[in-house]
């Protein structure tokens, strides 16, 4: 079974939205619904947010504090060993297909990275959740590609729409 991890910083995230607090929280909700649904296509779905999501199927970690690494690394140790698919939730192209395709690419053992088109990660597909390091931030694609070499496992990129067209900014719901 396909296991997905989707961690969403509730209403505080989404902050380089130049959206007023109430566009943005429904901006961001309205993706997380999305993304929600199409991981529940595909498998069991954990949502780890500061705030239990309304009306969905998916199991509910709620967020540690201390960033999305923090919240990633909660949301693994609850499910404990084996693969996993870890989901960003500002992804409103998402389809099924895009995360059975990162399923698939993930090598055993190792990691697929689905970059974004500013050198961060949009999701990461792990063969083991142990595989997992909280390396968000600036070039986090870079360096969950050196950690993957440190770690001596495989490492691929997987290019996709659905997983490399994220929205940051207002100009990103235009290729959104």
């Amino acid at each position: 079974m396909i296991r997905v991890v989707i961690p969403y910083a509730g209403s505080r995230g989404k902050t380089r939205l130049a959206l007023g607090s109430s566009e943005r929280e429904k901006l961001s909700l309205a993706m997380l619904a999305s993304v929600l649904s199409v991981a529940l296509e595909v498998g069991q779905t954990l949502v780890v947010s500061p705030d239990e999501p309304q009306g969905s199927d998916a199991i509910w970690i709620p967020d540690p504090g201390g960033g999305q690494g923090a919240a990633v690394a909660a949301a693994l140790l609850e499910i404990g060993a084996g693969a996993v698919l870890v989901v960003n939730a500002d992804l409103p192209s998402l389809v099924a297909d895009d995360l059975l395709a990162l399923g698939a690419a993930t090598p055993e053992p190792g990691i697929a990275i689905a970059p974004a088109a500013d050198g961060t990660t949009n999701a990461l597909g792990l063969s083991d959740t142990t595989l997992f390091a909280p390396l968000y931030g600036r070039e986090r694609a870079a360096r969950f590609r050196a950690h993957a070499e440190r770690s001596g496992v495989a490492a691929v990129d997987i290019t996709r729409p659905g997983l490399r067209n994220d929205v940051d900014t207002v100009a990103d719901l235009v290729n959104a």
